[in-house]
């Protein structure tokens, strides 16, 4: 490849990454947008009296715990450098985390690449070897997300059951029962198998089946890597993935303690405003717009009005991001400091 290709492509990729940002910001925006433009006085005006009827010392324990969290997650990513001969410092490791959260509020994915660079400033690692450790990190989180959302649904399927079928049965006249569903689901899983096994060497000699053949083996690649660390620190990863699933769930706990309306509700509940919340993380940049209000569609579940709900998805949603930006700046200042010290 030519240096002028090599300039083109990324040209090209900055170009894409920068709509890739507008549009994501874009679908935040609308949302703030279009939920404020259906909203009558009247019920902007119950927002707001809820907003100020909230307890803040709860709003204050959901920014702390979502610090530990982000602090556990520097802990378990620290272990995963132990097998290539560095030991970064929890310091280092942490700053890092923080800056990464606070680059993919501007930017999808970005912050992956600016934590690698961070380590690289403050411990000398390189970015190749920094860069497998996130990729195995970020394929346990899929293997731990999958596992929260099934936990999730098992422990709230009557509640969701009812909710999806009140909410569908408005639209259709007629809707399929439970026994029907599962037996279609079935098949179809049974017809997939069948067909995998009969076409799948077939199958390899496209380019795009193959490449996500190869995509899926890497990611069970990179999880097993993880028993490699050793019987204790594989242990420790566990334990502290487990710890990080159950602070984000507890985030939402504690922000149903600080309304009068919500403080009945107790786990399944914050189970449920978890999995909607992420939903809205992966639809809009940063979650702007659309997580507030899945949040506040995760509490109608249980009977909660529009005020009291979107209020309640707004306050866990900054007090989340707030923490990001004043620790994420520091930690910014601090690693250009450092930048600027080693150069001297």
């Amino acid at each position: 490849m030519t240096s002028h290709s090599t300039a083109d492509h990324k040209s090209r990729k900055k170009i894409l990454n920068f709509l890739k940002f507008l549009i994501f910001l874009g679908i935040g925006v609308f949302f703030v947008y279009w939920f404020l433009l259906k909203l009558s006085p009247e019920q902007k005006d119950a927002i707001w009296q809820s907003f100020l009827g909230a307890r803040w010392g709860w709003v204050a324990l959901v920014m702390l715990s979502s610090v530990v969290a982000h602090f556990i997650r520097a802990l378990r990513w620290r272990l995963l450098f132990k097998p290539l001969g560095h030991i970064p410092s929890v310091n280092n490791t942490f700053g890092a985390i923080m800056v990464t959260y606070l680059a993919n509020l501007a930017f999808p994915r970005l912050g992956e690449v600016m934590r690698c660079a961070m380590l690289r400033t403050s411990e000398k690692i390189p970015m190749e070897k920094s860069i497998g450790t996130v990729v195995t990190e970020r394929l346990f989180d899929v293997l731990m997300f999958a596992v929260v959302v099934l936990l999730g649904f098992l422990l709230m399927f009557n509640s969701v059951k009812d909710f999806l079928y009140d909410s569908l049965s408005q639209k259709f006249s007629t809707l399929p029962t439970l026994a029907a569903i599962a037996t279609v689901g079935v098949i179809l899983l049974a017809l997939f198998f069948v067909l995998f096994k009969l076409f799948h060497e077939k199958l390899l000699k496209f380019k795009p089946y193959k490449k996500i053949v190869g995509l899926i083996s890497g990611c069970v690649e990179g999880v097993k890597s993880i028993l490699h660390l050793g019987p204790k620190s594989t242990i420790l990863f566990v334990v502290y993935s487990i710890a990080i699933y159950l602070l984000y769930i507890a985030g939402g706990l504690i922000i149903l303690q600080a309304f009068s309306d919500t403080e009945g509700l107790g786990v399944s509940a914050a189970f449920v405003i978890y999995l909607f919340g992420s939903v809205g993380m992966m639809i809009s940049q940063g979650g702007l717009g659309t997580y507030p209000v899945l949040v506040w569609q995760a509490v109608s579940i249980y009977g909660i009005g529009e005020a009291t709900g979107l209020a309640c998805g707004w306050l866990l949603w900054g007090a989340q991001q707030v923490i990001v930006i004043v620790i994420g700046l520091s930690y910014l200042v601090y690693f250009s400091l450092l930048k600027k010290e080693n150069k001297l």
